[in-house]
């Protein structure tokens, strides 16, 4: 009796984009597909796997009659759908949501066209995994996971199969793929006794994926002629063709007693989070303004009838496809990414339309009485709680604007709020630009009143000395003779987290390839920017701006430090233009903070780090705390950003990586002609935002998320006219009694009228949590379990439950929510 099974799985490892742009991996798609019908006509036995909803459309609009081929294949049982994803992404670098939204648009669209979901997660290429993916999987109807990478070398696995698990104990059954994803079109012998080799007593089956790939491919003819002949050889284990689910299907009928990682899977090309900041911003920019758009079309509709506008169904699938791990992870081709600036340039302009459909629909309907010479300003507030978001408006010049007399007061209780007259963003004299604070309820609007006064009291800014700021909460000092930052003191406590320098720009050498394969660290600093000049751009009661400038080589970095009265956080604005090669700029910060522990978010999560100074993929915060070495207080620094996902934190020395500049799609082996003309990433203009939030006692997870969720979801800000509405001048769409629960998504249904509410859980701890929809007379109380994710459907139907849902909205057992009253939506 032969030793073991191996489940030969028929693939085509597909890569969209890589060395070469859609159009081509369009033509690849179709020629794969071709040939896998091709086999399964000629070989009875051969059945075929492939992933990426977004694949089978392309098959579908450009080649509708090879499209009912498939269709057939897959009713047969021989086509295995697998992944359940638009497609493979990177899985790091997207936020919840997106992850989400690859479940939701890929497993409807295999629902509607093949009348079947995937229930294999799989991802084999993508480069490193996040430990929330278990919870995501299992609640968008998948229960098993196939990956590669990380490899033995870069994270040590019990094994080739086990239970993965995340925060909240959610789990999927995980296999690692052995070597490789692919073969190479003759005899395949080599491959399945190398793979064939790691089979064991305490797993006798494991899977050896074959067929051409990277570029398409697949399963070859050869290939299947090899295979039959080796189902012969006794020194081999049982070849049998078969599919995922067929594996994980076996594997569940021996019971095996199976290990349990509850963990990450890191660390393959660290550098890739880092690599080609551009996509990486228009990712973060994308995802945020569908999401804002999402909501506020979902208030519209509901409030006022307003049509939830065509096209984000579009926007999204633009950005899920650019998220594909190639794409994403900055390691394609130069000319991949003016396609991917085009379809990112389109899913921001359907969201953005939708959005001011949206909330100009409600401003227009607020009741706003005539009062002459003053000007209504209407604030929108994205977000889930009730928060005092910064402000700028560009207005029409008067009187007032060319004397910066103005007063501005809060419609509904006539309180006076300051502003602040700034440079404007038009060069001209008919336009000026004012800033303010706006305190907004929960996924609420305000109204305010921009009144012009002949004469107005000189309120002292926040420039207390030549490179000193200070609000109520905050004392800042930058060094005159670096530009970095020296003290950054918390006024209640009278502690000041800095240890030195902050924020502090070193060049680091790196000479590796786009992907840093087999770097673990960038570490080799080889300078500092010189300081240029210091100087004031703005000091008022609003926001005082100190502005920085610094050179390195042909490098000019400007740092604009952002102070805004009674904030907690101080925002550093970078803008670097960039002309070094073969080299990683940093921002280093030293804390006074002994025992530190580094925290970062991960998709609807957060995850601790090693400090140890390895390059780490995180989202848009990370957190180092720890005691105070003089005061003993336990505290930290929690750093926001706008779009880079990449850091280290060496003791308590936090490193955030603002860009690299290896050569466009090197991949090593290959070593650079020195005589050769490369093109080399990120040269010339980058931006960035940091928000840094010093804090006393442990993270607040919540407000880690918060700081950063309003720094990359700002409020909409509109001038409105006088006219009567039904709509009062302050009101809140939303409101979640917890501050543990951050509300990720409001949307319409994607199958219906109803609205879509998801949260997840962020403090680790159990909470019960009111939800209320105000205008809709609709509220429910839901049970979070730690790092929960909670999706509920509210019914646009009178009379019908609220019910928790899946992920991709599909019903789950009873989940009826626990509803307090309700009348249904609005009609």
């Amino acid at each position: 009796m032969r030793n073991g099974r191996m489940h030969l799985i028929g693939h085509a490892h597909i890569d969209p984009v890589w060395l070469w742009q859609w159009p081509e991996g369009l033509q690849e798609v179709k020629a794969t597909f071709r040939s896998a019908l091709d086999r399964l006509s000629e070989n009875d036995d051969f059945l075929f796997v492939s992933s990426s909803a977004a694949f089978y459309k392309w098959i579908e609009d450009n080649e509708p009659t090879m499209f009912r081929e498939i269709q057939k294949r897959v009713a047969e049982g021989r086509w295995e759908l697998v992944g359940g994803w638009w497609v493979e992404p990177d899985c790091n670098i997207p936020c919840g949501e997106s992850f989400i939204r690859q479940a939701l648009q890929g497993q409807s669209y295999f629902r509607s066209r093949f009348g079947r979901e995937a229930c294999v997660g799989f991802n084999p290429d993508s480069f490193g995994h996040n430990a929330m993916l278990p919870q995501i999987l299992q609640k968008s109807g998948v229960d098993y996971y196939v990956f590669m990478r990380p490899g033995p070398h870069e994270k040590e696995l019990p094994g080739h199969v086990f239970w993965w698990q995340a925060p909240d104990g959610s789990r999927v059954l995980a296999f690692q793929i052995s070597f490789s994803y692919n073969s190479w079109r003759h005899d395949i012998e080599d491959h399945v006794r190398r793979t064939a080799g790691e089979l064991t007593d305490a797993v006798p089956e494991l899977m050896c994926f074959f067929g051409v790939g990277n570029h398409g491919g697949g399963p070859t003819q050869e290939n299947l002629l090899s295979i039959r002949h080796h189902q012969k050889d006794p020194s081999l284990p049982e070849l049998v063709f078969s599919t995922p689910q067929r594996y994980f299907e076996a594997i569940a009928d021996l019971r095996l007693d199976l290990p349990l990682v509850a963990d990450d899977l890191q660390h393959h090309a660290p550098g890739c989070y880092a690599a080609h900041s551009g996509i990486k911003e228009w990712n973060r920019r994308a995802e945020a303004a569908l999401l804002q758009a999402e909501r506020w079309a979902a208030a519209a509709e509901t409030l006022l009838g307003q049509a939830y506008h065509k096209g984000m169904d579009q926007a999204w699938q633009n950005v899920l496809f650019n998220q594909f791990h190639d794409i994403l992870a900055g390691t394609s081709l130069q000319e991949a990414y003016d396609d991917a600036r085009h379809m990112y340039g389109e899913a921001v302009s359907i969201a953005h339309r939708n959005l001011q459909y949206a909330v100009q629909s409600i401003s227009w309907n607020i009741a706003i009485p005539e009062a002459p010479d003053t000007k209504p300003i209407v604030v929108f507030n994205p977000h889930s709680w009730d928060t005092v978001l910064p402000v700028e408006l560009e207005i029409a010049d008067g009187t007032g604007a060319a004397a910066g007399h103005w007063m501005l007061v809060r419609e509904d209780d006539g309180s006076t709020v300051p502003v602040q007259l700034i440079q404007a963003h038009a060069t001209t004299n008919r336009r000026a630009r004012i800033s303010f604070q706006a305190d907004l309820p929960a996924l609420g609007f305000g109204v305010w009143r921009l009144c012009p006064q002949e004469a107005q009291t000189e309120q002292p800014g926040m420039a207390v000395g030549e490179t000193v700021m200070e609000n109520s909460k905050l004392r800042i000092e930058v060094d005159p003779h670096t530009g970095s930052l020296q003290h950054l003191l918390h006024k209640a406590s009278q502690l000041d987290v800095l240890a030195g320098q902050g924020m502090r720009p070193v060049v680091i050498d790196d000479l590796s390839d786009t992907w840093s394969h087999d770097v673990p660290r960038f570490d080799q600093e080889v300078g500092t920017f010189s300081l240029r000049s210091v100087r004031w751009l703005e000091d008022g009661p609003v926001q005082s701006v100190l502005r920085v400038e610094s050179t390195y080589g042909r490098s000019v970095l400007v740092s604009d430090y952002v102070l805004y009265a009674d904030a907690e956080f101080l925002d550093v604005r970078v803008s670097v233009d960039w002309r070094e090669q073969f080299k990683m700029l940093k921002l280093r910060t030293s804390l006074q903070v002994a025992d530190p522990q580094a925290v970062a978010e991960i998709p609807f999560g957060s995850i601790v780090r090693s400090a140890n100074g390895d390059e780490e993929p995180g989202q848009s915060w990370v957190d180092v705390s720890g005691r105070h070495v003089l005061a003993g207080t336990a505290c930290g620094l929690t750093v926001a950003n706008s779009g880079r996902y990449s850091y280290d934190v060496n003791g308590s020395d936090m490193g955030l990586t603002v860009l690299r500049s290896p050569i466009y799609a090197h991949h090593d082996p290959k070593t650079p002609d020195p005589e050769a003309a490369y093109t080399f990433i990120d040269q010339g203009l980058q931006e960035v935002t940091y928000r840094l939030v010093p804090h006393v006692g442990a993270i607040s997870k919540s407000q880690a998320f918060r700081r950063a969720a309003e720094l990359n979801q700002p409020g909409t800000a509109l001038i409105e006219t006088f006219h009567d509405g039904d709509l009062p001048v302050r009101s809140s769409f939303l409101q979640v009694s917890s501050v543990a629960v951050i509300v990720t998504a409001v949307k319409k249904a994607a199958d219906n009228d109803d609205i879509i509410v998801r949260g997840f859980e962020t403090e680790g701890r159990a909470v019960t949590v009111e939800f209320s929809l105000p205008h809709c007379d609709r509220a429910w109380t839901a049970e979070f379990a730690p790092h929960t994710i909670k999706t509920f459907r509210v019914p646009a139907g009178r009379g019908q439950p609220i019910r928790e849902v899946s992920a991709i909205e599909q019903p789950m057992g009873d989940g009826t929510a626990a509803e307090h009253y309700g009348r249904g939506c609005c009609q």
